[in-house]
């Protein structure tokens, strides 16, 4: 049986905002990328929606019940050396109750969730570019493909 292609996946990150413009962002734990900033969110499941996915993903990886509202974008994300290639889908989304916090639901694929303003999301990104934390390769081709994030949202 000869080895199958490779095959480009899509993943589906949800852009948690709060009402002060705050966003969830975890450390990734265990798979490509570990050590890196994230939003929640994961692969987009046969026939699901891109909305439904990133209502899923945060719900299972957070414990925030959201209700996602728009498209924002999306991202040609090739990781390399790893050889995996993904399309991520941006997915701007709220809480259901405004006072509920994130929870780390699946430790073996996350440290921990904490709220960032997008000054401080784009200083990861520059850190990491210095040597510091880095972000998700999706999260750095956002800011190289709309370093205006904050007016997109």
């Amino acid at each position: 049986m000869a080895p199958s292609a490779p095959v480009v996946r899509v993943g589906v990150a949800a852009v948690v905002q709060d009402g002060k413009g705050k966003v969830v962002l975890g450390v990734r734990k265990g798979s490509h990328g570990a050590g890196t900033w994230q939003f929640p969110g994961g692969h987009l499941e046969v026939g699901e929606s891109w909305f439904a996915c990133a209502e899923r993903e945060t719900l299972e990886e957070t414990g925030l019940v959201v209700k996602a509202e728009k498209f924002l974008t999306a991202t040609n994300d090739i990781f390399d050396p790893a050889g995996k290639h993904y399309i991520t889908i941006f997915v701007l989304c709220r809480r259901v109750d405004e006072n509920a916090e994130p929870e780390v639901l699946e430790p073996h694929k996350c440290e921990s969730w904490s709220w960032k303003s997008w000054p401080d999301v784009r200083s990861l990104v520059n850190n990491g570019e210095n040597g510091g934390q880095k972000v998700f390769l999706p999260i750095e081709n956002l800011f190289r493909d709309h370093p205006d994030i904050e007016n997109l949202v």
